[in-house]
């Protein structure tokens, strides 16, 4: 894929799914897809477990062929082994490699990699010349704002990653000593975005369909990452693009177990759709209680039969702005 045809699948649906470490899998990918998501993006990606060998790492970049446009995102501090994975990302048939300079989890920012590239820009610069050769797939960048407020640089970034020929850049709106606290700051993505050289996608706080139309239309970006309000509500990516949100969860539960039936075994495929059916009941009357009882049933059929009748009591009730919950806040978009 060259870099204008992903620009446009961006500019076709601006609305696209946040890579999200434990979540975005291949299944979940799939899932979003046919939920009217844009461009997808794994998880986190380590270069050096690719390099040798790591079944598991090789298991995160997996995709299926209705997921394209799919980038794989790669983290790393050894040149050699980001040369590697760049490569092997392109052999694979994915259509962009990401490069993460965003992750704030210290395992990652000891080693020089994620965030820590944000406050040595030559060394970022070098990383990005080194993967940018080694493939002729677009190669696209997430960072924060910066390390931290007094080191907020992601303009310089952008002009950095203009001169190396990035495709496009996304921040996700909090410095790296934020984590995930505080709120993502949408006035400094649109400030980088008015001056960037290169298109800028905004990431942060974008719960609902009413946020990321707002923020895509006030700060000039070219297009949104939607991460943790997509596992709240489902649909969020059909709201966007001004569909109606069907509520009908027993055919959503379906497709669900269809995504992950074909990946996981029955251990696996129990435990994601408690997962994900704990964070769906988020923001409904009695939810604390029913994820409670969630995660003490042990048959398969019993544990459907308790979802259906749970969300059927609440497909037409609204549902609460629960973007605050703990539980849902913890490095998910």
């Amino acid at each position: 894929m060259t870099p204008e045809k992903l620009l446009d699948s961006v500019k076709e649906n601006p609305f696209l799914l946040a890579p999200m470490a434990g979540i975005t899998d291949c299944a979940f990918r799939s899932f979003m897809r046919e939920l009217g998501c844009g461009v997808v993006v794994t998880e986190l990606v380590s270069a050096t477990g690719l390099r040798f060998s790591s079944e598991k790492t090789k298991k995160l970049m997996e995709f299926d062929e209705v997921q394209h446009p799919v980038g794989i995102q790669i983290f790393g501090e050894d040149q050699e082994s980001l040369d590697y994975a760049a490569r092997a990302i392109e052999q694979m048939g994915a259509d962009f490699v990401d490069l993460n300079f965003g992750c704030p989890v210290p395992k990652v920012v000891k080693r020089g990699a994620g965030a820590a590239l944000l406050r040595d820009l030559v060394a970022l610069r070098q990383v990005l010349r080194v993967v940018k050769g080694a493939v002729s797939i677009p190669v696209t960048i997430k960072v924060r704002t910066g390390w931290d407020e007094g080191q907020r640089n992601a303009d310089q970034v952008a002009q950095v990653a203009a001169d190396e020929g990035i495709t496009w850049m996304a921040i996700h709106g909090r410095t790296r000593a934020q984590g995930y606290s505080g709120l993502a700051d949408w006035k400094y993505i649109a400030q980088v975005a008015a001056s960037s050289p290169i298109p800028i996608i905004g990431n942060g706080d974008l719960t609902s369909a009413e946020k990321a139309q707002r923020a895509l239309k006030d700060s000039g970006v070219l297009g949104v990452m939607i991460g943790r309000g997509c596992l709240k509500n489902p649909w969020i990516f059909r709201q966007c693009r001004g569909q109606d949100r069907d509520r009908n969860f027993s055919a959503l539960l379906e497709r669900l177990l269809f995504h992950l039936e074909k990946r996981y075994d029955e251990r696996l495929v129990f435990l994601q759709v408690k997962k994900f059916a704990a964070w769906y009941s988020a923001g409904y009357p009695d939810s604390a209680h029913f994820r409670r009882q969630l995660f003490e049933i042990k048959d398969r059929e019993f544990l459907k039969a308790e979802i259906f009748a749970f969300f059927q009591k609440m497909e037409s009730l609204p549902q609460a702005d629960t973007s605050s919950e703990p539980f849902l806040m913890g490095g998910h978009g």
